[in-house]
């Protein structure tokens, strides 16, 4: 769209080749505009609020602080949209995974980069960035995400908001560049997948960048259940109750595919299907 105004950046990262590789890989995009550049945690904190970019590269170690304490700083509300630039693997992650729309793992190649800004551009453009900030205050008020559930991940997509307050009723997710919606109750059971959820539907499989936490709060109780910590299921799926050695249960769908129930949820599961002792 030629009237569309341009998506303004901060780059945030104390490497200046880190920057200079950020900003190279920018150039390629249409409608960028590099509002600025900082290298330091006080200087990025300045430039956020002086600049107000719509999007920033942010690094999350620096002189000075990490990458949480420019948003502590600065304050969820009063954020831009943010992806996370680390030198961190993803299983280092769970601090960053809700604060975030995306991250991006040094060194990063060309298509994630891409696959990153592009997600982030399309939420800053359908103006979600008020829920993004909700999850980075969930972050800060949980103390730098130790004791949050493992996240979201990082996916080429994440589940819309419920219009209405209501529960989630659909999951938006792209493949190949297309963006599919797939309804809530056709969805079998959701893995928790390091940085992702994975939506299982039949034979297919969607990945999805959404806490645990967030999906069971989001989703019907009367329809879904998180039998585990990294497992949510749709109860009418549900067959069977196994128990195996040791004290372990299962449930089997009625698709024949077994999820491991843990002992501390075992009691709502045998509320959820009616199972009296």
């Amino acid at each position: 769209m030629p009237d569309r105004k341009p998506l303004r950046v901060l780059i945030v990262d104390d490497e200046p080749l880190a920057r200079q590789r950020v900003e190279d890989m920018l150039a390629h995009e249409p409608g960028v505009e590099i509002a600025g550049t900082a290298d330091s945690r006080p200087a990025a904190v300045e430039a956020i609020r002086r600049l107000r970019p719509d999007l920033v590269f942010l690094d999350v170690q620096m002189p000075g602080g990490s990458g949480l304490d420019v948003v502590r700083d600065v304050g969820a509300d009063a954020m831009p949209a943010t992806v996370f630039v680390t030198a961190y693997d993803q299983h280092a992650l769970t601090a960053f995974d809700l604060a975030a729309v995306d991250y991006v793992v040094k060194p990063f190649d060309d298509e994630r980069f891409e696959q990153a800004f592009k997600r982030a551009r399309r939420l800053v453009e359908l103006q979600e960035v008020e829920r993004l900030r909700g999850q980075l205050l969930a972050v800060l008020q949980g103390g730098d995400g130790a004791s949050a559930p493992p996240a979201p991940g990082t996916a080429p997509s994440a589940a819309p908001a419920p219009s209405g307050g209501g529960y989630l009723e659909r999951f938006a997710v792209e493949t190949r560049g297309k963006v599919r919606v797939i309804p809530a109750n056709e969805v079998d059971y959701i893995v928790q997948s390091g940085p992702y959820a994975e939506l299982y539907v039949g034979d297919r499989r969607w990945l999805i960048r959404e806490a645990m936490q967030t999906l069971e709060e989001r989703l019907d109780p009367k329809v879904f259940l998180r039998i585990h910590r990294s497992v949510i299921v749709r109860i009418a799926l549900v067959d069977t109750l196994l128990r195996g050695a040791g004290g372990d249960y299962e449930v089997q769908l009625k698709t024949g595919a077994k999820l491991r129930v843990s002992r501390s949820r075992r009691e709502a599961v045998e509320r959820a299907l009616g199972i009296t002792n």
